[in-house]
């Protein structure tokens, strides 16, 4: 079974904050919008990771490799 989860990439002072809304606590940051999207692609499977291994029932999950520009910041 796969998800999809929406991730958010904010601009701010120190570079850039992106998280996953919908796993909570699921987050990361980059210096760069790049370093940004990889971090929290890694940080999504590590928190699936750990999930399915407490038994949550969330085996994978699907990130767009596009992105789309929202009021407020960046969708991947």
């Amino acid at each position: 079974m796969s998800y999809k989860v929406s991730v958010i990439i904010e601009k701010d002072e120190n570079g850039f904050y992106a998280y996953a809304p919908e796993l909570e606590g699921c987050q990361s940051q980059g210096d760069t919008l790049e370093e940004a999207v990889k971090n929290i692609k890694e940080a999504v499977e590590l928190y699936l990771e750990t999930s399915s291994r407490a038994g949550s029932g969330i085996m994978s999950i699907i990130l767009s490799d596009g992105l789309t520009a929202r009021q407020g910041g960046l969708y991947v």
